[in-house]
């Protein structure tokens, strides 16, 4: 059956990921080998509203494979998120006569999707492009393998000097709901404890270890996801400090050095992959539907079932951790 996609709109939207800029490369030189036009909205959702928007083209896209951050910008836009702004936004649709509209973003991003579908007819699709990897339907979302490996460089280095001082470093990382960067990384790093929101009594299980440190550690690293019930790495450090006076015990925030930076491969390759079956999906008419890859395999997941899940983390991947770290 020939496709009726003949023009879409595209929008990165939430919080940014590194690997958005591939995905969006993909999304257009695939859109444009197929003879459809993209139409670009800067700034999310807010573009939209705005009607601030630029014709994609394959030149468009040159060179931005291997960036950060995401050439069309992001932002969180309030006005979209009422009735009448999303009415305004499907006015703004007609004027383009968009059959198509692929939006690069995390949770917050799809529920506005889903509830936008509800005033336009446009078919709807959704690349997952978040660094917390908490999205249900594809086993890494865009953005997470480079914040992992950001995560892990950075630590490596933070061993070196509490290897030379004989110290605990408290780290937090990005996870107000998850724990997903907190665990990898720590399995990566050799880290000695984690504290993570969907695991209770975290404080308890690390303090309980402080004996065996005495004898075998000369450093420790302790990674708190910011979401943890604690209360973040600040918090953690001083209930340390009061139980374990003897060990100097100092604190880093990573902080938003987990978006940026170049993509790893494995990034490119998702990210690219998820941008070529988005328009395909739109071809073959599915709508409301994020794309994913589980086990290799491209698959596509509901915007109502795609939203950010909190269960429990691998229990193997847990006890991993708790072996390894002794």
């Amino acid at each position: 059956m020939q496709s009726t996609v003949k023009k879409i709109g595209l929008i990165t939207s939430g919080g940014d990921s590194s690997g958005m800029n591939a995905c969006i490369r993909a999304i257009v030189r695939t859109a444009c080998a197929e003879g459809i036009e993209v139409v670009g909205f800067y700034r999310g959702y807010e573009g939209i509203m705005d009607n601030d928007f630029v014709a994609m083209t394959t030149e468009k896209v040159a060179n931005i494979i291997h960036r950060g951050g995401t050439i069309l910008k992001t932002a969180r836009s309030m006005r979209f998120m009422t009735e009448e702004g999303m009415k305004h936004a499907a006015q703004t649709f007609e004027k383009h006569q968009l059959d198509g509209f692929i939006v690069i973003g995390g949770d917050g991003s799809f529920k506005g999707a889903n509830e936008f579908s509800k005033y336009h007819s446009v078919k709807t699709v959704g690349c997952p492009g978040t660094i917390d990897n908490d999205l249900v339907g594809t086993d890494f979302t865009i953005g997470y393998d480079t914040a992992i490996n950001t995560v892990t460089e950075a630590i490596d280095k933070i061993r070196d000097t509490a290897e030379s001082h004989d110290r605990i470093f408290v780290v937090e990382v990005m996870g107000r709901d998850a724990g997903l960067i907190a665990l990898r990384s720590a399995i990566a790093c050799g880290a000695e404890a984690i504290l993570i929101p969907e695991r209770k009594n975290d404080l308890e299980i690390l303090l309980s270890k402080k004996k065996i440190w005495r004898k075998t550690k000369s450093s420790k690293i302790v990674i708190v996801a910011e979401g943890d019930e604690t209360g973040g790495a600040f918090e953690v450090s001083k209930i340390i400090k009061n139980e374990c006076p003897e060990f100097d015990v100092r604190v880093t925030i990573l902080g938003h050095i987990q978006r940026g930076g170049n993509p790893t491969c494995m990034e490119r390759v998702n990210a690219s992959l998820m941008g070529y079956y988005a328009v395909k999906a739109l071809q073959q008419n599915h709508n409301n539907e994020m794309i994913g890859i589980v086990n290799k395999k491209v698959c596509y997941t509901p915007f109502k079932n795609a939203v950010k899940h909190i269960d429990e983390l691998n229990p193997e991947m847990l006890t991993i951790l708790d072996i390894l770290s002794a």
